[in-house]
């Protein structure tokens, strides 16, 4: 897979979850939000049944929305029509959680002319209060008229909860002879943590591929894309991603791996990964992006695990909020990651646009500028480069950095 956003291998489009063919959307505000301008109901929907796959949080705490999401996909056989989903009120740990997102789906449903399980549900926001469905039902009318195939941004606000940017990624790429395009929006800027999904993300194409295949290429890009993504060490109990392939490009239905497999999974990879590095970049009081990539490793599984134990680093992420190159404690994180290596070979470089230093040798500090450090820390994206001399696998994790206004963010959440 590539792990790069230099040279895309695909090319890029505008329409996000609109890209592909086949996929209408729209968002409204509906009341749960009183700001009368910020988008709080949103619904994708496909012209046909789509294929699908999910992933989810693994918090022993799970939204209601999720529950139902997983059983409308379990009685359609891994099929969706398309979702609801709404911001401000995540109805979670509540009494009549399931009632009410099973009633999201059905007021959708009826006002598409479909049956309700072939529509699944999420919600965002504050946890532990009765969503009020009555602003729903009120609305779901003027949402369904109101779908387009450029009503992709207008779902996209409805998401979005301390988000300050939109988060979208689409490409175009070939299969079987077949253009075919697929598109994805994301939303989250805290409250997460790499273990699974993070926050809500939707992921349209117009390829044609079976569930089981959707759902192995879904589970194995989740691993080195949201799972190797942390902004503050919390994992949400609402989190969760959904995949749909609505076939209409016209290619031949992949059901097998193989050449064309790869092509797809490479072009979910680039989406998803794109929009992994728009959640961290977009961290609630984020200043700074964070990539470390872990190369010369063993195997893949001590590659991740050592990118992520730095991304994760409360320490480090202060460090590079405060633009300071203490490479000890990237060494330090490196140290309690849970894999097996040997640190005295370890080397370790910080990088951004505006150059590039080394910091650490053989597990040991080396002589450095810190003026040139911190000029090169001065920038927005910082990469942070390990490299183990234990093996020939790589991986990536993303992260920000640590600032006062991440805990005045979530000081005040609720109120």
């Amino acid at each position: 897979m590539y792990h790069s956003t230099e040279n895309p291998p695909f090319a890029t489009l505008p329409g996000g979850v609109c890209a592909a063919k086949g996929f209408r959307a729209n968002g409204l505000n509906c009341g749960l939000n009183k700001d009368k301008n910020k988008n709080d109901l949103g619904l994708v929907v496909s012209d046909v049944m789509c294929n699908a796959a999910a992933v989810y949080t693994t918090n022993k705490v799970k939204g209601a929305p999720l529950l139902v999401t997983k059983a409308h996909l379990a009685a359609c056989n891994g099929k969706t029509r398309g979702f609801i989903a709404n911001s401000k009120n995540a109805n979670t740990c509540n009494a009549d959680g399931v009632e009410k997102a099973e009633r999201m789906c059905s007021l959708a449903a009826n006002a598409l002319g479909v049956d309700p399980n072939e529509i699944v549900v999420a919600s965002t926001g504050v946890i532990g209060q009765i969503l009020p469905i009555e602003p729903i039902e009120t609305h779901i009318a003027e949402l369904v008229a109101g779908l387009s195939r450029d009503g992709n941004q207008k779902a996209e606000y409805a998401i979005m909860t301390t988000d300050t940017v939109m988060k979208e990624c689409a490409v175009e790429f070939i299969l079987g002879g077949k253009v075919c395009r697929m598109g994805g929006m994301a939303k989250g800027s805290g409250m997460i943590h790499p273990n699974m999904a993070t926050t809500l993300n939707f992921i349209t194409t117009d390829a044609a591929v079976s569930t089981e295949l959707l759902q192995k290429a879904l589970s194995d890009v989740v691993r080195v894309t949201y799972n190797c993504l942390s902004v503050d060490g919390d994992t949400s109990t609402n989190d969760c991603v959904l995949l749909m392939a609505n076939g209409l490009a016209g290619n031949d239905e992949l059901t097998a791996t193989g050449e064309d497999y790869n092509v797809f999974r490479d072009a979910l990879y680039f989406v998803m990964m794109n929009l992994t590095r728009m959640l961290a970049k977009d961290g609630e009081g984020a200043s700074k992006l964070l990539e470390c990539t872990c190369s010369g490793a063993p195997d893949l599984d001590t590659a991740i695990t050592v990118a992520k134990s730095v991304i994760r680093s409360p320490l480090v992420k202060c460090a590079f909020f405060g633009e300071d190159a203490n490479w000890g404690r990237i060494l330090c994180a490196i140290g309690y990651a849970e894999a097996e290596f040997d640190i005295d070979r370890v080397d370790v470089d910080l990088s951004s646009s505006n150059g590039s230093i080394a910091v650490c040798r053989g597990g040991a500090g080396i002589g450095f500028s810190e003026d040139e450090a911190a000029r090169i820390l001065a920038a927005d994206e910082i990469f942070i480069l390990i490299n183990l001399h234990q093996g020939n696998c790589s991986a990536t994790a993303w992260g920000c950095d640590l600032t006062y206004d991440y805990v005045r963010i979530n000081g005040d959440y609720r109120t």
